[in-house]
């Protein structure tokens, strides 16, 4: 029996005609695939993988007991244990159901079979199948990101993924640029833990939350009696980190009367402590970021060229969730599935407008404005879904928001760009389910895989 790709397998084994037909004809949403014997049953279940099977325990050679019902139970636990095996049994034959419940079965149901009554039941199998069968890519997608504690799937982001692994065993002045909320302390992190220093602690210190007046004292330290209240000798943010990693976050932020004192230290790794004339070696990896625009303070006279280029040994830039094909949906899905944890609601996962809206939607906050409204979300859901209501993004449901930017001419490059965006983002909705992204692409599961193969997405 030929199984459209755009249909949810459902695998009935019955051996009575009349049944069968009526079965076949009773699931409206479902490709009914009907098997006769437990030899049938597996050949289909191998072929097509569907995620419930409807059985019937009384099978031949036993149509009259349970034996054959019951083995055909356990070679397809057995087979693919994640299936959701929905048992009929005879009327009042509660033992026998109660035995098929203990070895795996999902649920059970009493013949005579009432069509409405079994559709329900196969409609709760599926979508339990189809939430346990995110949460495991989910959880597979997580065990396999490039780096810990980062979650990408863009080439925009695996390529930066990629410049980090090269430079972390290195001890490089790294220069990580980025708008707010796109991660920037993450791949900080990812680069120490990544490097030889990952033993030792990295010291993260933000320019732009400390008062200038005392930005220098928590960077160099002081010595006792160095300025009124300074009534004990105090080790700085940059000697502490020795051994380890300094991170310098909102670096163009760092006022003009410091950046000569942190030139000195990044070219000689000697500082001297406020109030003191020893000099004292650092050996500490520096990473620095921010959202400034450098070159532009340079121009205005806010940022010293020489230091810009001490910092900017190794320069990354960290794109913003709009340009990162595919991820706002990624990421949506693995802060859905913390804090729907942490928090114990009935939230398991997203309405279909939830994930188109999140999807059009520019983020201009970034990944901290994407988890800040999940977060809320869970909370206000009502149901074991999230709507685009809950995320208040109703209007952001039709795309709306294409980029005027400039387009290359090229028509060729134009049309594999939009292609290859399309793949990545009916792969995010469908959970990497091949078969649901071809639909909602609507080409057929060969046509994709040929796809994925000509712009190495596999």
């Amino acid at each position: 029996m030929h199984v459209s790709e755009a249909a949810v397998p459902l695998l009935v084994v019955e051996d009575d005609e009349g049944l069968q037909s009526q079965l076949r004809w009773a699931f409206d949403g479902y490709e009914v695939i009907v098997a006769g014997d437990r030899k049938e049953a597996i050949a289909a279940l191998r072929r097509y993988q569907p995620g419930v099977v409807l059985l019937d325990l009384g099978l031949p050679p036993d149509p009259g007991g349970v034996t054959e019902g019951l083995a055909t139970l356990g070679d397809i636990l057995s087979l693919q244990p994640e299936t959701k095996v929905i048992v009929v049994t005879g009327d009042n034959d509660r033992g026998n159901a109660v035995k098929a419940i203990a070895g795996g079965a999902y649920d059970f149901h009493q013949k005579p079979a009432d069509p409405e009554l079994l559709t329900l039941l196969v409609d709760r199998a599926q979508h339990v199948y189809q939430l346990e069968l995110e949460n495991q890519i989910l959880q597979r997608t997580s065990e396999n990101m490039p780096l810990d504690n980062i979650i990408a799937v863009s080439p925009q982001m695996l390529k930066v993924c990629r410049t980090v692994e090269k430079i972390a065993p290195t001890d490089i002045t790294t220069l990580l640029l980025g708008a707010s909320g796109t991660g920037k302390e993450r791949f900080a992190r990812a680069i120490h833990e990544l490097s030889p220093r990952a033993g030792e602690r990295m010291v993260a210190i933000n320019c732009a939350a400390i008062p200038h007046t005392l930005l220098e004292s928590e960077l160099f330290g002081y010595e006792k009696g160095a300025f009124t209240g300074a009534s004990q000798q105090t080790i700085g943010k940059i000697e502490y980190a020795s051994g380890g990693t300094l991170f310098l976050d909102e670096i163009g932020d760092l006022p003009l009367e410091l950046q000569a004192k942190l030139l000195r230290f990044l070219q000689e790794r000697v500082i001297e402590r406020l109030g003191g004339r020893k000099e004292i070696h650092v050996d500490v990896r520096v990473i620095c970021a921010t959202h400034q625009k450098l070159e532009q303070h340079i121009a205005e006279g806010k940022f010293r060229e020489d230091l810009y280029y001490r910092v900017s040994e190794m320069t990354i830039n960290i794109p913003s969730l709009k340009e990162r094909d595919g991820d706002a949906i990624v990421l949506a899905k693995a802060f859905l599935s913390r804090f729907a944890g942490d928090k114990g609601t009935g939230v398991k996962s997203f309405e279909s407008n939830a994930l188109r809206a999140i999807n059009n939607y520019p983020w201009p906050g970034n990944v901290r404005e994407l988890e800040s409204r999940i977060k809320r979300a869970v909370i206000m859901a009502e149901g074991a879904q999230v709507s685009a209501e809950d995320l208040e993004l109703e209007e952001y449901l039709e795309d709306t928001l294409k980029a005027a930017s400039a387009m290359p001419l090229n028509i060729k490059q134009v049309r594999e760009d939009a292609e290859k965006g399309a793949i990545l983002q009916a792969l995010s909705h469908a959970s990497d389910n091949i078969t649901e992204a071809a639909e909602l692409l609507g080409v057929t599961r060969p046509t994709l895989y040929s796809m994925l193969e000509k712009y190495s997405l596999r």
